[in-house]
């Protein structure tokens, strides 16, 4: 009897597992994420090497939005049909409604794959929900779990290549690089039980340095946070943060994998941007569409001028105000969030100056 209960038991703990997250494999790796922005690393065997990466941002000491006090899913995780910049791609979104405390933020999550690559890109695109600017700092919350085991790992940073390496012994080697700018600090410390409080990650977020090397010495293992320089951000405006995440069999192959992730990451932002001035005024069809809670709309501006974007219902009723001020020239996006209207058809509409245009959504409840 205690043997059916403890069968059933671990049964719903993996069909819990499975059900939260969105996977692809690619034949040479195996990426997860769940539907609070969890991500794990597994070798095609199954044997996960990543316990957890998560968001981290902050906007004073407590205030730090992470995993597990603040995040709620608002898109669930899930995988993108036909993706247009990869092999493979899983999509979901998240923000701080879980706690309703600081910072309100927006999380969209990328993670790209490329058939029998051994690395992944994650993007995440941070937008600002509060109703004033912000300044934050963004990093990550890091639990290695190499070959599916706590203790004992090491955690070197090879200041050379930018690559923060997870190793024990002879085993698989995880590498991680921040690929949209330069890390700011790096640090790492033994887990412990309630690590997680906003005033701890916030210190370890601004250390300020890029520690060497960190030797776990007991079985609970590392836990590694980073973090790159303060950015400011307007209400509704956002920053792309990307890294690359790789294994190999040993340090070099794993560099070699970051290499060839680095190579990805340069073709993937020619793609996404691939209008690098705006000679027209042109707006964009919002992305995603149709969308859940929350899409982003990109604009371009030929000349300076007074802008509105605002959102009507299909009765022409307007129901958010996104941009009304001055801006400058060039490309410009914001991200609409749509979390408390109901679904449906909805209007766009950009005005600067004499020119108008507008686009249509949909918004799925």
């Amino acid at each position: 009897m205690k043997k059916t209960l403890l069968f059933l038991a671990v049964m719903l703990l993996i069909f819990a597992d499975g059900y939260s997250q969105a996977t692809f494999t690619t034949g040479a790796l195996e990426v997860g994420v769940s539907q609070y922005g969890r991500i794990r690393l597994f070798t095609p065997d199954g044997t996960r090497h990543l316990q957890r990466a998560s968001i981290l941002v902050g906007t004073r000491p407590t205030s730090v939005f992470d995993y597990n006090a603040d995040a709620e899913a608002l898109e669930p995780a899930a995988l993108v049909t036909n993706p247009a910049l990869s092999d493979f791609e899983i999509y979901g979104s998240i923000d701080n409604s879980y706690s309703s405390l600081p910072p309100a933020v927006i999380v969209k999550l990328n993670a790209y794959g490329w058939n029998n690559g051994s690395y992944t890109i994650v993007k995440f695109k941070v937008i600002n929900n509060e109703s004033d600017n912000i300044d934050a700092i963004i990093g990550l919350d890091i639990i290695p779990e190499l070959n599916q085991t706590y203790g004992f790992d090491t955690v070197t940073y090879n200041n050379a290549q930018g690559v923060i390496r997870f190793h024990r012994g002879g085993q698989v080697n995880m590498g991680m690089k921040l690929l949209s700018t330069s890390l700011s600090s790096l640090y790492s410390f033994e887990w412990y039980d309630g690590y997680n409080a906003d005033t701890s990650y916030w210190n370890w977020m601004n250390y300020g340095s890029l520690q060497p090397q960190y030797v776990s010495t007991t079985l609970d293992g590392p836990v590694t946070i980073t973090a790159q320089n303060f950015v400011n951000l307007a209400p509704a405006h956002s920053v792309d943060v990307y890294y690359a995440l790789a294994l190999g069999a040993d340090e070099q192959t794993m560099l070699s994998n970051i290499a060839a992730a680095v190579v990805k990451y340069q073709a993937l932002i020619t793609s996404v941007n691939n209008h690098p001035s705006a000679t027209e005024f042109n707006l964009g069809q919002n992305t995603p569409n149709p969308f859940r809670n929350s899409t982003t709309i990109s604009y371009q501006l030929p000349e300076n001028g007074q802008v509105s974007l605002k959102v009507y219902n299909v009765v022409g009723n307007e129901v958010a105000t996104l941009v009304d001020s001055k801006q400058r020239s060039g490309i410009h996006t914001v991200d609409f969030n749509a979390k408390n209207l109901p679904g449906g058809v909805y209007y766009y509409t950009l005005r600067c100056n004499d020119q108008v245009k507008s686009n249509k959504m949909l918004l799925i409840k």
